[in-house]
């Protein structure tokens, strides 16, 4: 079907009751408006799997330069230098290959003790107690304490470093984010943690931040400047923090409705990296990602035109049944494993993935240890309004 033909067919990032449940919208996005115009926030949306997999590999026609919100884009402010999300290569890939370094499969397989520890630090205390909270007790306290570890944040500090981060991403209910060009914040915030770590070296990223001597673009041999290493810390803490801790309150929902499966991952535990991904493709917690147009280019009969802003809808391609057979919308930790786009794909392929699946996993591991039954009260639970990511501020169960 074509854009021409009538249809009540409408989807609102913004809508607050509407993102509550959006995949009934996404359904007949995907079979009735494949490529979709909003007229009132004036930007475009993919929502077929291959649409939206083929768009984010296409990097020069989908440009992340502009950034990757749609307020954003709309905004067209001057993007700092180092936010990686919101940028393309050459610059992307040099200071793409420079993280990459603080998170090779080895650092990351390291950690299996370590975030262990944190899960059991916070579950140990709920044990008896009847109550938890997959956000308050764990989802906002391990994977904070992790990259905290990484980055090199004292622990004390940590909580406010987590909430600044947070607070970056919310927005007024049923309202875009407010942006502008003070909004992005440049990392002030770890100021006084560049300037200990510069007199004080260690074993974490901001000392190796300060230290790297890498090629730059124009292919000279240099280190950070101090604003690149303040805006690095500032995209790998804000990442670090928001997206794992909306994993976990999923696990925690999609688990209670399905105890069944949750049964059978108490009884067989070699199963929960096979849950871990289909919990990311049945809620991925970040729902949609935007670029900037730079060409004119045809969907299904309809043209894109040169300075669109266009969403991929990753939620939508995640439930897509072309790719996933027979019904997407059903969850099923016995899926046919197939790559989902839950951290994305191509150029920008989330960075830190492997790490939030060793979190996910522990996390998952540990609970069930537990508690291998619960019950969620979705009654008391609370969705975030944010732009960016899409998950609870609360998900109380019963046990």
């Amino acid at each position: 079907m074509t854009t021409s033909a009538p249809s009540d067919v409408y989807y609102d990032p913004y809508d607050v009751e509407l993102n509550a449940d959006p995949y009934p919208m996404f359904k007949r996005l995907r079979d009735e408006r494949p490529i979709y115009y909003n007229e009132t926030h004036d930007f475009y949306a993919l929502s077929r799997f291959a649409d939206v997999n083929a768009a984010l590999i296409d990097k020069d026609t989908f440009s992340s330069a502009r950034g990757a919100i749609i307020e954003l884009i709309k905004a067209n402010i001057e993007i700092p230098p180092g936010v990686l999300i919101f940028e393309d290569p050459p610059v992307h890939t040099m200071h793409r290959k420079l993280l990459s370094r603080m998170f090779t499969p080895r650092k990351i397989s390291a950690l299996e003790e370590k975030v262990r520890e944190f899960c059991r630090r916070s579950l140990d205390p709920l044990v008896g107690t009847g109550r938890i909270d997959f956000i308050a007790d764990l989802g906002a306290q391990m994977p904070m304490r992790t990259i905290g570890m990484l980055l090199g944040i004292p622990e004390e500090e940590q909580e406010a470093v987590r909430d600044f981060a947070n607070d970056q991403m919310r927005t007024e209910e049923g309202k875009p984010m407010q942006v502008s060009a003070e909004s992005l914040a440049s990392g002030e915030l770890f100021e006084k943690y560049v300037d200990w770590r510069a007199e004080n070296p260690s074993d974490d990223i901001i000392s190796e931040l300060l230290n790297v001597e890498f090629e730059d673009e124009t292919g000279t041999l240099r280190h950070l400047t101090r604003a690149e290493v303040l805006t690095y810390i500032n995209v790998v803490s804000g990442a670090g923090n928001e997206t794992t801790t909306r994993l976990i309150g999923w696990a925690g929902k999609v688990l209670s409705e399905h105890a069944d499966q949750r049964r059978e991952l108490v009884e067989n535990p070699s199963l929960i990296p096979a849950a871990i991904e289909e919990l990311l493709r049945y809620e991925p917690p970040a729902p949609h990602v935007a670029r900037y147009v730079t060409r004119d280019i045809e969907f299904h009969g309809t043209t894109v035109p040169e300075g669109s802003a266009m969403m991929m809808l990753i939620g939508a391609a995640n439930r897509d049944h072309r790719q996933f057979a027979p019904d997407g919308d059903v969850f099923d930790i016995h899926r046919e494993s197939k790559p989902h786009l839950a951290f994305s794909v191509g150029t920008h392929f989330c960075m830190g993935s492997a790490l939030a699946r060793l979190e996910g996993r522990i996390a998952l591991e540990e609970i069930l240890k537990r508690f291998p039954e619960w019950e969620a009260d979705a009654s008391d639970a609370k969705l975030s309004p944010t732009s960016t990511v899409r998950g609870w501020e609360s998900m109380p169960a019963t046990f």
